[in-house]
């Protein structure tokens, strides 16, 4: 166990010097957020993750750099970690993704509700053909009622707003879909996990469309897509895996970014054949990508014996 909580200090001290590079090069972090009290309170909760023993250095400290650069602190229920083999990963909570979408700059609210059953719900559509919500009535008498949908808002500081609206039969299939497919949570808390899943979507929706850093879009669409099971073509797979890659170098190590794509550039005659190839189509697969830049960081400070 000591050996464990060594490592892990180790990892978060090395994710905090990287953070600290990141930000010199540009990434901006949110004026209140403490990356070193994050990373210090989700150390404490790595030590109460089941099966962090078998988590990889390079998966941990990917989460946490996801965390960090997403402003998170699980501290504030923001962000909590799961291990699925031996891949740890950061997934945030409902009130992680208000907090990371506000830290887009053109977001001047987020919200989502639940619809229950008897609520008065409407919707329609604008003059550009976008969905809307019309009205929308909840009632106290309602409450305990069973849950019929639940819809998302994200408004811009022009005063535009996105709505993403889900039936509670879209919410059960992407539950299906997770990785935790028997989540008690979902069932115990299923108005704060069913505001969480129509939310997450709508961030999916609006970030694509941002010109915010792509540091930050790209890890709150990593936090999205990790805990989905994967059904897409490989050639998908394939290409979105490329571009995690690029966004993980980024991440690491952005300077050497270049160097590295040219080293590990294969033959332009054999590049489709051995891209899909190398693609892994099972999203439970138990075995993570090494990242070689983060490796190298690990063994310029020691942590890999």
């Amino acid at each position: 166990m000591n050996q464990l909580i060594k490592m892990q200090k180790g990892i978060t001290e090395a994710v905090g010097k990287r953070i600290k590079v990141l930000e010199d090069e540009g990434l901006a972090l949110p004026e209140q957020y403490s990356a070193k009290n994050a990373l210090s309170s989700a150390f404490f909760t790595l030590q109460k993750v089941y099966g962090i023993e078998k988590a990889t250095q390079e998966s941990i400290a990917n989460a946490l750099l996801d965390m960090v650069t997403q402003g998170l602190s699980p501290a504030k229920t923001q962000c909590y970690f799961i291990v699925y083999g031996n891949e740890l990963q950061m997934q945030r909570s409902y009130f992680g993704t208000v907090a990371a979408l506000k830290r887009l700059t053109n977001v001047s609210k987020v919200k989502a509700e639940v619809i229950h059953e008897g609520d008065v719900f409407e919707i329609g559509s604008n003059e550009d053909m976008e969905m809307i919500v019309t009205k929308f009535e909840p009632k106290f008498e309602n409450m305990n009622k069973p849950i019929i949908g639940a819809f998302a808002m994200i408004k811009s500081e022009d005063g535009s707003i996105n709505y993403t609206v889900m039936t509670k039969e879209e919410i059960d299939k992407s539950w299906q879909q997770s990785r935790n497919k028997n989540n008690k949570v979902q069932q115990n808390f299923g108005q704060e996990m069913a505001k969480r899943t129509v939310l997450n979507r709508a961030a999916k929706m609006f970030i694509n469309t941002s010109d915010d850093s792509d540091l930050l879009t790209g890890a709150i669409n990593n936090t999205i897509e990790s805990e989905f099971e994967r059904e897409e073509p490989k050639e998908i797979q394939a290409q979105e895996k490329q571009a995690n890659e690029l966004i993980n170098k980024a991440l690491n190590k952005p300077e050497e970014t270049n160097k590295q794509e040219q080293v590990d550039k294969p033959k332009s005659d054999a590049t489709d054949e051995v891209v899909i190839e190398d693609t892994e189509s099972d999203a439970e697969q138990t075995e993570v990508d090494t990242n070689e830049n983060q490796t190298e960081l690990f063994d310029e400070l020691g942590l890999i014996k």
